[in-house]
């Protein structure tokens, strides 16, 4: 059973209940001085606080998605992404469909109502990058009078380490963007959901590492041209993302304005990190670390013509004088937005009360 599953869940649920009941029963029959007693009395605190542990950790991971598999927990998980080149004349697709599933709305069963998300595999024909993701499509994309149409679309992406799952089980992302729609107060969009932990387990901060994966040129290029391809998207896309999807969105923008009309951080961080996770990111080059620093970016570069929104709180959030500062140096052409609530911490409830406003921003840019 995966990580993930309710089985799991339910399970470790189930163990701690019976390991707690059986303490309180048995714990009068070892009140007792000798070895054997006190052994029983650690023996049951033990396996009683460990399964109540157990259920706890796997409940937060159920509704936060920070590891997807077993493999992922125990750091065991050390495939690269990195694949063969696949020509035009390849049997495979560079986006590949291999799932469908409903948005879990009324009506859902029924695309032309509900919608529909694809879970696809992406592969990068310039990064040579393969990467899993979930693309949702609106119910209007399967509608008669529609298919001639082309669709806003927008790159989401999970914090590290995540799982493209929570951002729609976790984050609602599709059922939001469905009931902004049907509530006119945004445009059907295209959304395609991944983490941008594309060679996992190491955190590449969406940077091109020289001698290592090329993640900033799959997101800004591959992306957007394989799904482009496949699906009938609009020219400039939007990206949004939280914590470090949230860095990686800003910075995708700020580098690839010709690609990205609009990026949206919730909670996001201004420098790329550098850490056990993410490994040597830059290799000595002096300006590519420079150029990951979006607030020397935006003292050095000249501005590029997009449209940024960054999130925080006055209570709860490390970043809130560094997005005060951010927003300070942008100027124009750039624009910029923000949404600051008064408390909120780094975490999914917070994120749920900034996404709606998020995805009718990301509307009216695109």
């Amino acid at each position: 059973m995966g990580l993930t599953s309710h089985e799991v869940l339910a399970s470790a649920v189930l163990l701690a209940v019976v390991l707690f009941a059986g303490t309180v029963l048995f714990w009068p029959r070892l009140a007792h001085r000798s070895w054997r007693s006190v052994m029983g009395r650690v023996g049951l605190l033990f396996a009683t606080q460990v399964a109540v542990f157990a259920a706890v950790g796997l409940a937060v991971n159920h509704a936060y998605g920070f590891y997807a598999t077993w493999a992922d927990l125990f750091g065991q998980e050390q495939g690269q992404g990195v694949v063969t080149d696949h020509d035009v004349a390849g049997t495979r697709a560079p986006v590949h469909v291999v799932g469908t599933q409903d948005v879990g709305v009324s009506g859902g069963a029924r695309p032309s109502v509900g919608g529909q998300v694809q879970k696809v595999d992406i592969v990068g024909r310039t990064s040579h990058i393969a990467a899993p993701a979930y693309v949702y499509l609106p119910p209007e994309y399967f509608r008669p009078r529609y298919a001639r149409r082309t669709f806003p679309a927008s790159v989401v992406l999970t914090g590290y380490p995540g799982t493209a799952e929570a951002l729609i089980r976790g984050l609602r992302y599709p059922q939001t963007a469905h009931a902004l729609a049907a509530a006119g107060r945004m445009r059907p969009m295209i959304l395609v959901m991944l983490r941008p932990t594309v060679a996992p387990p190491r955190d590449t901060e969406c940077v091109d590492v020289p001698g290592g994966p090329r993640t900033e040129t799959f997101f800004a290029t591959d992306l957007p041209r394989e799904v482009g391809a496949r699906y009938r998207t609009a020219r400039k896309w939007g990206v949004v993302g939280d914590s470090t999807g949230g860095y990686c969105a800003l910075k995708l923008a700020l580098h690839h304005p010709g690609v990205f009309g609009a990026a949206a951080g919730l909670s996001p961080y201004y420098r790329a990190a550098q850490d056990p996770t993410t490994g040597d990111l830059f290799h000595g080059n002096a300006r590519s670390r420079e150029r990951a620093d979006l607030d020397r970016y935006l003292n050095d570069m000249p501005p590029p013509a997009t449209s940024l929104l960054v999130t925080s709180s006055r209570q709860g959030e490390h970043n809130y004088r560094a997005t005060l500062d951010f927003i300070r140096r942008v100027k124009a052409p750039t624009r910029v937005s923000s949404i600051v609530l008064d408390s909120g911490g780094h975490n999914f409830n917070t994120w749920r009360r900034e996404i709606p406003a998020t995805l009718e921003w990301l509307s009216r840019r695109l």
